[in-house]
């Protein structure tokens, strides 16, 4: 006769009954319409980054991993503000091993042109110099500009590379020693989509930004972008939090962890990845700002005086490459040359084309020698070097561009057909618009004020009057700072190639109740159309339907507490709008 279960035995029995019927009541609770709904977002309404397009699935007790995006690196640390720290040893360069020029690069799709000239990074494809000699080139991966400019300076490397905003930091601790200044012979590219800067979603302008966080890797092109769109904001960086991190993509982890930060300024692909989550949107990227950050190499100046015939080599073969990777074909091989150089998947390789545009002898030739081009090297570097001189990041004297740039291979080849008939392939063809109708489909990247004291009455920029000085009679221009506001505008809308420039037009109140509003109206529509001709004198290769005209009379005071300073609301107010919006 078998023994009857122990008291034991029911018990646990009861417990899984128990069990079973507190699930079955759960379900039911989850499956009733009066059932709460799951919170997917933080209680401060903020949304997370990285839940794009991830709503917590139904009946999810927690919403996905806030940390979901996918960036380059995921650890990150603050660093303090620090300028680059002085170059560790200057000596002659190393002699050539087998003919063979060491050029140092680092991660980037611009320079495929070199990759693939080269045939990869190692020294086995011969180039042509100038005299009709042979040489070899060894690509050397160096990521880090500082330790770029100490190998540079060293002499374990032959040429460098570098972002034309960083030139000003870099020739701080090069020009001590004149074998080491840089020779600057080409520009390879614009940054195209590569760069960006990613924001949270209650960010609508660049203007928004003051007060808050914004993480980014200091000294570097990064920098550069958030310090040039903050100013032409008329927001003094100062008024930005800055928070520094060792590079780029460490900015997009802290950016993605910290919902504390607004802002970021980071590379591709993170800033994709960052803008399509939830809660974030892009501010402005460099297809937009598609003259800003433009890429270089150059040559130790002892180097290059040695060896003449061999840098006019590597120009040319470099101008070759460019239009050979024009076919598609060849574009699939650099990817795979890339890949290998870089460590990365080839697909990853290809993708990474699109983010710079290579630049070809006839955008070089504007570049380096067209003094009316308004993003032309030499505007590109002192822009830089004032922003980095007003952040504190550089001290000393001036180093100035013509000490940096050798024209003379450029000069050389606008004498060959080969090159001479190249046309620059890099532009927007803009359709007309009307600034209504710019203005109603998106928000502007930002709004810049240039102040202009108009004659009373008058759209004339160039009006003079007469003033006595030291007993004489002269005529004066009415705003000797006009030349000034026509050039900073004018560098703005180079650098936002891709965009719309909407210019405003504005009056004080001064008669208001005396003259009728549409008067007014149409004064200040006609400073609106007067500064968009001055820009486009100035600067002709600046295509007229980038821009559109509004005349704002009296409607807007720049200071609402103000509104009868005569001297704050003459005025024009330039508004750059995304041209995806378009």
């Amino acid at each position: 006769m078998s023994q009857q279960p122990k008291p034991a035995f029911y018990f646990a029995v009861l417990i899984v009954i128990l069990g079973l019927l507190g699930y079955a009541f759960y379900r039911f609770q989850n499956a009733s319409p009066s059932a709460p709904a799951v919170q997917t977002e933080p209680a401060t309404g903020q949304s997370s980054a990285g839940t794009a397009g991830t709503d917590a699935p139904e009946g999810s007790i927690e919403a996905p991993d806030s940390n979901s995006v996918s960036t380059t690196v995921k650890e990150y640390s603050f660093v303090p503000s620090a300028r680059l720290p002085e170059v560790k040893g200057v000596s002659n360069y190393a002699k050539m091993s087998d003919n063979t020029v060491k050029m140092a690069l680092n991660v980037w799709a611009g320079w495929a042109p070199i990759v693939y000239a080269n045939g990869g990074s190692k020294p086995g494809k011969l180039w042509k110099s100038a005299d009709g000699k042979t040489f070899k080139v060894e690509l050397v991966l160096i990521d880090d500009p500082v330790q770029m400019r100490d190998a540079f300076a060293s002499g374990q490397v032959h040429t460098g590379w570098a972002t034309v905003d960083m030139l000003p930091l870099l020739v701080q601790g090069l020009s001590k020693d004149s074998r080491v200044m840089p020779r600057i012979f080409q520009q390879v590219d614009w940054s195209n989509g590569g760069d960006g800067i990613v924001v949270r979603a209650a960010i609508k302008s660049a203007s928004d930004l003051r007060g808050k966080r914004v993480a980014l890797a200091q000294n570097s092109p990064s920098h550069y972008f958030l310090l040039n769109t903050l100013i032409d904001a008329g927001v003094n960086p100062s008024e930005v939090d800055m928070v520094f991190t060792a590079s780029a993509f460490e900015a997009a982890a802290a950016f993605n962890a910290d919902k504390s930060i607004a802002g970021v300024v980071t590379w591709a692909p993170d800033i994709y990845n960052l803008s399509e989550a939830k809660g974030n949107r892009m501010l402005v990227n460099t297809q937009t700002a598609n003259k800003l950050i433009a890429d270089v190499w150059f040559a130790r100046a002892d180097f290059a005086k040695d060896n003449p015939a061999i840098i006019e080599g590597l120009v040319r073969g470099i101008f070759d490459a460019m239009e050979d990777l024009n076919d598609t074909n060849k574009k699939q091989e650099v990817a795979g040359l890339l890949a290998d150089f870089y460590g990365i998947p080839p697909a990853d390789a290809l993708g990474m084309l699109s983010d710079a545009h290579s630049t070809n002898f006839a955008e070089n030739r504007e570049f380096f020698l067209n003094q009316n081009n308004p993003t032309n090297f030499e505007r590109t570097y002192n822009t830089a070097f004032a922003l980095y001189r007003k952040a504190s990041a550089i001290e000393g004297a001036k180093v100035g561009f013509d000490q940096l740039v050798d024209f003379s291979v450029l000069q050389k080849l606008a004498g060959e057909s080969k090159y001479a008939n190249q046309t620059s392939d890099y532009g927007v063809r803009f359709v007309p618009l009307s600034a209504s109708a710019i203005q109603s489909e998106s928000n502007e990247i930002l709004t810049k004020t240039v102040v202009i004291q108009f004659f009373p009455n008058s759209s004339d920029l160039g009006h003079t009057v007469e003033r006595m000085i030291n007993g004489k009679v002269v005529q004066e221009a009415y705003d000797p700072q006009v030349p000034f506001v026509v050039e900073e505008v004018g560098r703005l809308a180079g650098q936002y190639g891709a965009a719309r420039i909407v210019i405003e037009g504005h009056t004080d109140a001064s008669m208001k109740g005396s003259v009728p509003e549409s008067a007014v109206q149409e004064l200040s529509l006609q400073r609106a159309n007067a500064v968009k001709s001055a820009i486009i004198k100035k600067f002709p290769t600046l295509p007229a339907n980038q821009f559109a005209v509004n005349g704002m009379g009296w409607t807007r005071p720049a200071d609402n507490t103000d509104p009868d300073n005569s001297a704050k609301n003459r005025r024009v107010e330039i508004k750059v709008y995304p041209l995806e919006s378009q």
